[in-house]
């Protein structure tokens, strides 16, 4: 199951959806038949103890703004977090304003990395709206002398979060800053809304939609980027080591067995190591071939090879067909020498 990232603009009400899609991920996975291999976890600001304050760039100079480092350490221990329990086994809701599309981007990357799939869930409110309800909030922090804090009344109002008001201007540059996400790109894709006026039914709806597609009969196969796979050392070794070894062991053959006055063909056991498949190294008569000019040959093909890290399989760059390039590599080589 996936990463489930909600957007939306401040106050617009992610928090009270966000506690809307954890109610029904977790009656879903108790209602299944099944025992359940899905584990459920829900991440904020809150959860984790991060202060509005954090966005405020009020009293930092316009030219140090892109370096807020009380954002980026809170976003460090949101990113911490997420990737503490995200697994192909665990649903994450990351409730925030994830307002920056690089953010989205990264976490989208880590979910693929993981092999599991992500989503984004905007929430749809007009800034009238939301700026009415932050406006509200702050009338209400003045007259209480102190932060507010659930209510009745705001567990029944989609927009009333219970967590606090922003400053005016910090509300004001967060929504300046915010970037939609655009279902046409990967990482903010598969795209699902909810807006303002939406009632249950339609809630339930798109909570239904996510779950088939993200984890239900439509959900895809998720394959990470073949740069960010750790390739583990089979029995064979890896690639880089499979190159060094063969070639080394080429070079070690040649030495050994040609003569002082040149001119050997030096055969090389193939893959195999029949007869039938033996490879032929033909050296330039009239002298020896010395150790620093195969070293240095060697280090030339290996530095053009480097590129098949991860094409083994592709390529078929085996031991045997390592064997067999290199060879003619250097019979190349000699004939250019001669």
């Amino acid at each position: 199951m996936p990463l489930v990232i909600v957007t939306g603009l401040p106050t617009s009400g992610k928090t009270t959806r966000a506690k809307q899609l954890h109610s029904y991920l977790s009656e879903r996975i108790q209602g299944s038949t099944a025992p359940s291999k899905y584990r459920l976890h829900l991440i904020s600001d809150q959860t984790l103890s991060i202060q509005r304050s954090v966005y405020d760039l009020s009293a930092t100079p316009a030219h140090t703004r892109s370096a807020n480092a009380s954002e980026k350490d809170a976003r460090a221990s949101i990113y911490g977090a997420v990737k503490r329990v995200l697994s192909d086994r665990d649903i994450v809701i990351l409730d925030g304003l994830n307002y920056i599309k690089g953010w989205r981007y990264q976490l989208f990357c880590e979910a693929k990395a993981v092999r599991t799939p992500s989503c984004v869930l905007r929430i749809g409110c007009s800034k009238e709206k939301a700026k009415d309800i932050n406006e509200e909030r702050l009338r209400r922090r003045q007259q209480d002398g102190a932060d507010i804090v659930a209510s009745e009344d705001e567990k029944q109002d989609p927009g009333q979060e219970g967590d606090g008001a922003y400053e005016p201007e910090n509300w004001e540059n967060l929504v300046f800053r915010y970037e939609e996400p655009n279902a046409m790109t990967r990482w903010d894709s598969p795209l699902f809304t909810l807006i303002w006026e939406d009632d249950e039914a339609q809630t339930k709806q798109v909570f239904d939609s996510m779950w088939d597609t993200i984890a239900g009969e439509a959900r895809k196969l998720v394959r990470p980027n073949q740069a960010t796979v750790q390739r583990s050392r089979d029995a064979g070794g890896d690639y880089l080591y499979v190159l060094d070894r063969e070639t080394q062991d080429i070079v070690k053959k040649i030495l050994d067995q040609q003569s002082d006055d040149g001119g050997d063909e030096i055969k090389i056991p193939g893959a195999n190591g029949t007869d039938g498949d033996d490879l032929v190294v033909e050296l330039p008569t009239g002298k020896k071939v010395g150790l620093p000019q195969l070293q240095r040959l060697r280090r030339a093909y290996m530095g053009l090879h480097r590129g098949g890290i991860g094409l083994e399989s592709v390529g078929n760059m085996g031991p045997g067909r390592i064997r067999e390039t290199f060879v003619g590599y250097l019979n190349d080589a000699f004939e250019k020498d001669g």
